[in-house]
């Protein structure tokens, strides 16, 4: 029985992962901003000992005591560290107000750092572990429709570079999951094309890539190779390739 916390827990994706992980009988620490909806969660992980805790991310205290606490309610001991919350924000907005970009920067980089922080210390004392955060491809190269979100994920991406590398001799796993765009309430109001996943497929390869203590993982898989391209594509050619880098 592994004792597993989970921030943004009430995502669609973070709560198939707990369904999973509950159904093979892992001790859950839930964490989430909405009391009613973790409420919701730990009710779909019957038959698992689930206890849960809300707060607000981006209010960096908070966030920090979040992740204490979490350490406390598992009587100590930390096996898994699944980070799931995000925020898109409003792209356009971003772009004119400072005070928007600040927040999508907050929501998406430094409330992660809040929680990261306690967490890779109370891991690297106890020299076992794993920790997984949820970034994006939009962190891979920054395209006009995301760019502000993208620019906070691939800062992200480079702090768990580092992170991994740091705890690596204290036996610690760090996994970066990223995601392609995935069909839930978070994305609802984007077209929807092929490219994008359920809910139940992400956490199916979310588990895999956890259970296989991977470095890095593209969830689904097809990203990687498709980021291949974009990440390798002179700036000009991008620049004209619409369908990549348009609104």
């Amino acid at each position: 029985m592994r004792h597993v916390i989970v921030f943004g827990a009430t995502s669609a994706i973070a709560a198939e992962v707990c369904v999973r992980w509950a159904a093979r009988g892992d001790r859950l620490h839930l964490v989430g901003r909405d009391p009613d909806k973790l409420a919701a969660v730990a009710a779909r992980c019957r038959g698992a000992e689930v206890t849960t805790a809300s707060g607000e991310f981006t209010d960096l205290a908070r966030a920090e005591a979040l992740a204490r606490e979490g350490i406390a309610a598992l009587d100590g001991r930390v096996d898994l560290v699944f980070v799931a919350h995000g925020d898109l924000g409003d792209q356009q907005r971003s772009e004119h107000d400072v005070a928007e970009a600040a927040r999508i920067v907050q929501a998406n980089f430094v409330s992660v750092l809040a929680l990261l922080i306690p967490l890779a210390d109370a891991l690297e004392r106890q020299r076992s572990g794993t920790i997984a955060v949820i970034t994006s491809v939009a962190g891979e190269r920054g395209r006009p429709r995301n760019y502000t979100y993208g620019a906070a994920k691939g800062a992200l991406h480079v702090y768990l570079q580092g992170l991994r590398s740091r705890l690596w001799p204290a036996g610690v796993t760090v996994t970066t999951l990223k995601l392609g765009p995935v069909d839930t309430p978070m994305t609802a109001t984007h077209a929807k094309n092929a490219l994008f996943a359920t809910p139940q497929r992400v956490a199916r390869d979310i588990d895999r890539a956890i259970a296989r203590r991977r470095a890095v993982a593209f969830v689904p898989w097809y990203w990687r190779p498709i980021l291949f391209v974009v990440r390798h594509t002179p700036e000009p050619l991008f620049q004209r390739l619409g369908f990549l880098s348009g609104r």
